[in-house]
């Protein structure tokens, strides 16, 4: 089995080839390729050179000069790749439709297990041979007509469903429920099932999955510091009044997305 490796941080890159090789230690592991023009280089070097493609790619999104997509758009692999992202935002219906695994960063070593073990349902049941239509049915979602995004939640107060405005949310917090946290500081419960489906609903621009707890809107942050390890420490107006921790792999998007926003 071989395994191609794309992955952008040199840190991030070892830490996925050891968790690999535990996972598979007879694996070939190729890489890591650290950007969209090396990738492209490498498989037609490889194509050139009537080199099989790998068994599995585990690829990043975010490379160092662009998105993984703008690879596979043009080499059309004929294997499965496992996505993994310190950003959420990526069109996470999508991949869920099309059979794709995608992982969160920082990987954890359970989630990179079940998708490895998802991959090989796959190649056992030979699903894998539809991965090219499926993995182009998601390049389509992904550049396809622009989502319309909700801008009002519906929440529970006292015996009644109300609607929330998107204006006046200040985060979403899960804690075995989904709960809404308003401006004015009311707790709410709602009916959502998970962060995952609010990040479907919400406009990106204007909310942000902070950790795997919280989904918060841009207008609820004061502000944030830096922590000595490279994460950001980012405190919510009152009366929200809460600190929330942003990974040190999440760190640099964050900063560009609050300033842009």
């Amino acid at each position: 089995m071989t395994i191609l490796l794309i992955e952008d941080e040199p840190l991030v890159a070892k830490t996925l080839a050891r968790l690999v090789r535990q996972l598979s230690p007879d694996a070939q592991l190729l890489g890591p390729l650290e950007s969209v023009e090396s990738a492209l280089a490498w498989f037609r070097q490889q194509q050139a050179a009537h080199v099989p493609e790998p068994d599995l790619i585990l690829s990043d999104i975010q490379l160092s000069d662009g998105v993984s997509f703008d690879i596979y758009r043009e080499v059309n692999p004929q294997c499965p790749i496992i996505f993994t992202t310190a950003y959420d935002e990526y069109a996470i219906r999508a991949f869920k439709l099309n059979s794709i695994d995608y992982l969160l960063k920082p990987v954890e070593p359970d989630e990179l297990k079940a998708a490895f073990d998802k991959y090989h349902r796959w190649r056992q049941g030979g699903a894998s041979a539809g991965f090219p239509e499926q993995l182009r049915n998601l390049l389509t979602d992904l550049t396809g007509p622009a989502r319309k995004y909700k801008h009002r939640f519906m929440a529970h107060y006292l015996r009644n469903i109300v609607p929330v405005n998107e204006d006046n949310v200040a985060y979403f917090c899960r804690d075995e429920l989904i709960y809404l946290y308003t401006m004015d500081g009311q707790k709410l419960v709602t009916d959502y099932h998970s962060l995952d489906e609010l990040e479907e609903l919400t406009d990106p621009a204007v909310f942000i999955r902070a950790n795997r707890q919280c989904l918060v809107h841009q207008n609820a942050i004061a502000g944030y510091q830096s922590h000595y390890s490279g994460k950001l420490i980012v405190s919510l107006i009152k009366p929200a009044g809460l600190d929330l921790t942003i990974s040190k792999e999440k760190a640099a998007f964050f900063r560009e997305w609050f300033e842009q926003g």
